[in-house]
């Protein structure tokens, strides 16, 4: 039995595909998982140790704050140092990202493998950084190789539920209560977008009462009430409306993104390949503030390979017309879900687990 470190963390795009590898190597080896405990991670880490750092994203101005940064990194690196010195892992997998920096840094120093894996199509900085000395890289999007200073590179895609692979469109319109119908997805991550969730409070009714188009409305749980009342205004029965289903948040995403033909998305690498596994037609507004602009980077990726449709998030007001445009035309929508299919990438987990058991040897 090895024994092995996990790390990630800050958003979902960074954890999941880091829970995703751990779940996989947990069957038959001892897994601790570092991360900030006043972050996502800590909510959604339950199956394994948690080994706490304090340590936060890089200021973006030359202020007192980098001083300050630069001493808890300093002190992150340190107890990062002294868990590896006590648990002794056998190798460090690490997903990117400020929270995993510590980690692979204690790592590094103790010459203790360690394998990366980044999620978006330009590599965030510390992956740029530190893969150089990692023993491989598993990457999301192939473009991102050009940033990479590591012989052993691999592209894998994001690691995604085996259930992408396994769920029929029939089974999750069930699970969902759906009827077997063209259905949109709407969703702006786990904590909405509220560009993306003004314009969709404008546009349920005509999609449901003209087009006749199933919508799932993920509001995101801290703008559901922001949602509510602006539906109260826009579409009053909408809560009557059985082609509509609207809710803060979904925990059988799966089951939503299997059962939809066309979503409206942010950009994270990890929606873009779980709506890749479920071949979706996808109109990608990607958030205009996201570190080193990495959305938008993804997005124009997918609009450049002919599976996804760019929109500024200050243009929302276009959804419409987007949308009823892929409606209309049958053979636009397909080609863009079938471009969308043939970039998924199913078994991205193994590929991981194969690297960092290679790490070891």
């Amino acid at each position: 039995m090895a024994r092995y470190f996990i790390t990630g963390g800050g958003t979902g795009g960074h954890i999941y595909p880091a829970v995703a590898v751990a779940d996989y190597l947990s069957k038959d080896n001892e897994i601790y998982y570092i991360g900030n405990p006043k972050n996502l991670e800590h909510d959604i880490v339950k199956n394994y140790p948690f080994l706490p750092v304090n340590v936060s994203g890089l200021p973006r101005k030359a202020t007192f704050d980098l001083i300050k940064w630069g001493i808890k990194l300093i002190l992150a690196v340190i107890k990062s140092i002294y868990y590896t010195i006590k648990y002794k892992p056998d190798a460090v997998f690490g997903t990117g990202g400020y929270v995993s920096a510590p980690a692979l840094i204690a790592a590094k120093i103790l010459r203790v493998p360690y394998v990366m894996h980044d999620c978006d199509a330009k590599p965030g900085l510390v992956t740029r950084y530190l893969s150089k000395s990692a023993s491989s890289v598993s990457l999301a999007f192939e473009c991102a190789a050009d940033y990479i200073k590591n012989e052993n590179c691999y592209i894998n895609g994001n690691p995604i539920r085996t259930e992408f692979k396994t769920l029929t469109k029939e089974t999750a319109r069930k699970n969902l209560g759906l009827e077997d119908k063209l259905t949109l997805c709407i969703m702006g991550g786990s904590q909405g977008a509220k560009s993306i969730n003004k314009a969709a409070c404008g546009i349920l009714k005509t999609l449901s009462k003209t087009y006749d188009v199933q919508v799932i409305f993920q509001t995101g749980k801290r703008k559901f009430k922001e949602v509510e009342d602006r539906l109260a205004i826009e579409y009053p029965d909408y809560e009557r409306d059985k082609n509509l289903i609207v809710k803060p948040y979904f925990d059988d995403m799966v089951s939503v993104l299997k059962a939809s033909d066309i979503a409206v998305s942010r950009a994270g690498s990890l929606s873009i390949s779980e709506l890749c596994a479920s071949g979706i037609a996808t109109i990608f507004v990607p958030y205009p503030y996201a570190a080193a602009d990495h959305q938008r980077k993804n997005a124009r990726y997918m609009e450049n390979m002919h599976a996804g449709i760019y929109l500024e998030d200050s243009e929302t007001d276009k959804l419409l017309e987007l949308i009823t445009d892929l409606i209309n035309n049958p053979d636009k929508l397909h080609k863009l879900q079938q471009a969308a299919l043939d970039l998924a990438k199913f078994d991205g987990v193994l590929s991981i687990v194969k690297q960092i058991n290679e790490s070891t040897c």
